[in-house]
């Protein structure tokens, strides 16, 4: 048990029913994942689509069990003790093509050829299909194991591995090969790190400036919750072109969806990046279907405008297994209609608000959008 920024008690998951004895190291190594066979599948927890779009990873340690991030229970043995949520069936209008165009072929092949994580498959996007067929991905960097255990999410929960050093300059390849006009990294939250990580961010930006000067670089960043001021600095002074760092939900759902977090202290986050550099776009976005009501989403935008962030997205959450968060409802696509119609109001420069919106659905078309209406004047 250690203590967050606010001198409160908070757990380490990845010290959470590992079964790993002090001073072990496990090593999670990608394979390549068999191509879908659906033409049509229900997202978000769907286990065809998981088991064609994320492969099978497993730990080949001398005297350790082989560890398969595929299975709910040692994906996220912090979950394993909870009761399950009933998923319920999905409507129409959360229906997407499973993914097996060429092109989707093609990103996928590049990835793992540069051994590289993405949050579209460790996260399970519904969108995978159609940003890979079009040759975009999220790097996910330093790993495929967070030491958070948000409820809502389906990256893995562990202990992670060293960083790589290498890894920054894979990224930069790959960004380079998928001719990418612009990039989206993110990574896991390394709780056990100094820096949380942002000297990798610093570096991985650094190296797609050299290796693709034109291409636009986004970074969605973990909250930096156990850091010293410093670590925002060093991903501020790299100079990404958006700093995008999700609220994901109200304030008063975060002891249950984001135990690891603190509301205020990732608004205060984004507020900071603007102190430090005001031209730098800022981003954030929450989820809705969680238990929220409509005018606590609605206080967040507020909220996010305080902090003067540019661009809000919000979308539906997806259940990804019986363990995770339940879902509450649905939003209706009218209601989503609504929630981007208060944002405009409330000055946002860009706003995504649909059941599939996620941080970085279309993020180079919505980048250039906003960067647009700025110099146009409106903000």
């Amino acid at each position: 048990m250690t203590r967050d920024g606010l001198g409160l008690p908070c757990p380490r998951p990845w010290a959470i029913g590992m079964g790993a004895k002090a001073g072990s190291t496990r090593w999670d190594n990608l394979t390549t994942p068999s191509p879908p066979m659906a033409a049509d599948v229900a997202i978000g927890g769907d286990p065809a689509y998981l088991q064609a779009i994320h492969p099978p990873t497993q730990i080949p340690q001398k005297g350790q069990p082989m560890r398969d991030l595929k299975l709910p229970d040692e994906r996220h043995p912090e979950k394993a003790h909870r009761p399950d949520n009933a998923q319920p069936k999905k409507p129409d209008w959360i229906r997407v093509k499973a993914p097996t165009s060429e092109g989707y072929k093609r990103t996928r092949d590049i990835l793992r050829e540069k051994k590289l994580v993405t949050v579209c498959e460790e996260a399970g996007c519904p969108n995978v299909g159609e940003c890979w067929s079009q040759g975009h991905a999220t790097m996910m960097i330093m790993g495929e194991i967070c030491t958070r255990g948000c409820t809502f999410c389906n990256v893995a929960t562990g202990k992670p591995q060293v960083l790589d050093t290498f890894e920054p300059g894979r990224v930069a390849h790959a960004v380079a090969e998928l001719g990418l006009a612009h990039v989206v990294v993110t990574s896991v939250d390394r709780d056990d790190l100094d820096d949380g990580g942002a000297e990798h961010f610093a570096q991985t930006i650094r190296a797609i400036r050299h290796r693709s000067p034109s291409t636009t670089i986004e970074v969605l960043v973990p909250d930096f919750l156990r850091c010293a001021p410093s670590a925002l600095e060093t991903v501020v002074a790299a100079r990404p072109d958006v700093f995008n760092h999700n609220l994901e939900t109200v304030p008063g759902l975060y002891h249950e969806v984001r135990p690891g977090a603190r509301y205020f202290h990732s608004l205060r986050l984004l507020q900071r990046v603007k102190e430090l550099d005001p031209t730098m776009f800022t981003k954030s976005g929450i989820m809705v279907g969680l238990g929220e009501d409509r005018q606590g989403v609605l206080q967040v935008m507020d909220d996010m405008r305080s902090a003067d962030v540019d661009f809000l997205t919000v979308g539906q959450y997806l259940q990804p297994t019986p363990k995770h968060h339940a879902i509450a409802r649905f939003v209706t696509p009218d209601e989503f209609k609504a929630y981007e119609a208060a944002a405009w109001g409330k000055g946002f420069l860009m706003v995504s608000a649909t059941p599939l919106t996620r941080s970085s659905y279309h993020a180079g078309d919505d980048f250039a959008r906003m960067r647009a209406a700025r110099q146009s004047g409106k903000g």
